[in-house]
């Protein structure tokens, strides 16, 4: 046993210093991360120029639990985090790409398989050299490493880099699809808010105007109002309920995307009444916000690993040009008996390296080295357009929020005086100064300018949202995977 020992010893110490000699060179061209095609910043975003800097933390860094404060909203993003299939699929591609991962990974070590077996064979007469038939038994057990290639210039190095970049990408996936996911509860939430207070709207306004219906009948059939008066009275109601009948549609849609986007009913005690002035923690962006903030974006850096990953693979391009040593053995024990198999005399063993070299490959290869060059070459560009969308995503969001303060800030004054003309129409006509056409017109002024101060909170709360997500906000884990 001690011989056995001895021999094994022998036969794996070179076997062990090739394996640390393999994959210790990379044929991978060095990485450099290409320049970003923007600006340095977003320096003339603001149109307000008063707006004061203010120290906040990168809005990226804030945790989705910080930014939304309303609780309803926050409830709703808990159970989409846990229910949505979309999230759901992209966490399950983070186990694929990390098993393909393991995969390639196990490619630099030796697969070592325990092997036993036996083989019975008749040899004919005609071939024993006793002159007759002879039974063969023959039983081996033993351990062998099989096609095992030696990584001499980095080729399986390469495509495990490349299997690990793709992982990497692949986590960055999820992260997008996480703040996706949320800007996309609170978003539809939103919605669903104004489209609620717009309906409560139209049914307030809808009572109102069957009071004014009611009364201009009332003075028609005692022949003081004009059958136009009646009429246009009329008009209004029929307006009325057809904003109802449309809003209630817009409502049952919107909750029915929200249903979609959670991945479950929403509970009742969670659906929004009306807009919240305190949705999210964002007050103030300050000017001069740095574009290299970007490349803290998911997808950002998913298309830099991507890149990393066509990098590494130009190195297992070229290594495809140079010797491939790959190497068979095996060492156990073997006997025609099993009585004999573990006796002195039935070591055995095998030692069978192969090297491979191309000599006519048609161009195959070079066409490979090719591919690869232009493959990292179109990534280059998808990185480079990756950083521009992100960086016009930004600048919009941005744009908006320098204008959106006075767009509601008027639209309040407009809606203040369209109350204040409706009152004093009204006066005038219970005074018999005025005719109901007046108070009809200026109703419907009223009630076309609120609809158009709800649409205004509702696209500053929305831009609030938007910004937090172009700028990364909302990807910190709150996902097991």
């Amino acid at each position: 046993m001690k011989h056995i020992k001895r021999v094994a010893t022998n036969l794996f110490l070179p076997l062990v210093a090739l394996l640390c000699v393999a994959g210790c060179s990379s044929m991978a061209p060095k990485y450099t991360r290409p320049a970003a095609p923007v600006l340095a910043s977003w320096s003339n975003w603001s149109a307000n120029k008063e707006v004061q800097t203010i120290d906040v933390k990168t809005v990226a860094d804030i945790p989705w639990r910080e930014f939304f404060v309303d609780p309803q909203l926050r409830k709703l993003i808990v159970l989409a985090l846990e229910n949505n299939r979309d999230l759901r699929a992209a966490i399950l591609n983070i186990e694929r790409a990390q098993a393909l991962y393991q995969i390639r990974r196990s490619d630099l070590f030796p697969k070592i398989n325990a092997m036993a077996g036996a083989n019975y064979q008749l040899v004919p007469k005609g071939f024993s050299t006793s002159g007759s038939p002879v039974t063969v038994d023959q039983y081996s057990v033993g351990l062998g490493a099989v096609s095992y290639e030696l990584d001499m210039f980095g080729r399986v190095q390469s495509l495990k880099d490349q299997a690990l970049q793709q992982y990497f990408a692949t986590e960055q996936t999820r992260r997008s699809a996480q703040i996706s996911l949320v800007s996309q509860v609170a978003t539809g939430y939103l919605t669903l808010a104004a489209d609620r207070e717009n309906l409560k709207l139209a049914k307030d306004t809808l009572a109102s105007q069957l009071d004014s219906y009611k009364l201009i009948a009332s003075r028609f059939e005692a022949g003081i109002s004009s059958a136009l008066d009646l009429q246009q009275a009329r008009t209004s109601v029929e307006a009325a309920r057809v904003d109802i009948a449309r809003f209630t549609t817009f409502v049952a849609q919107d909750e029915n995307a929200l249903n979609l986007v959670i991945g479950s009913p929403v509970p009742a005690d969670l659906i929004p009444t009306s807009l919240s002035e305190t949705l999210t923690c964002l007050k103030e962006i300050p000017p001069g916000l740095s574009s290299e903030v970007l490349l803290h974006r998911p997808d950002i850096i998913q298309a830099e690993n991507l890149l990393k990953g066509a990098n590494a693979n130009i190195g297992a391009a070229r290594a495809a040009f140079f010797p491939r040593i790959t190497l068979v053995s095996s060492v156990g024990l073997g006997s025609e008996g099993l009585s004999g198999l573990f006796k002195k005399d039935s070591f055995a063993w095998q030692f069978a390296p192969q090297i491979s070299l191309p000599i006519f490959d048609a161009g195959s290869n070079k066409a490979n080295l090719m591919v690869s060059e232009v493959d990292r070459d179109i990534t280059v560009a998808q990185y480079e357009k990756a950083i521009q969308s992100a960086f016009r995503e930004v600048a919009d969001a941005l744009a908006q929020l320098g204008t959106i303060g006075d767009q509601l800030a008027a639209q309040q004054s407009l809606t203040d005086a369209s109350a204040e003309r409706y009152r004093l129409s009204q006066a005038r006509f219970d005074k018999g100064v005025d005719s109901h056409l007046s108070v009809l017109d200026s109703q419907r002024s009223l009630y076309v300018s609120e609809q158009g101060l709800i649409g205004a909170r509702l696209t500053r709360l929305s831009n609030q949202v938007t910004l937090y997500k172009v700028l990364g906000g909302g990807g910190d884990g709150d996902m097991k995977h």
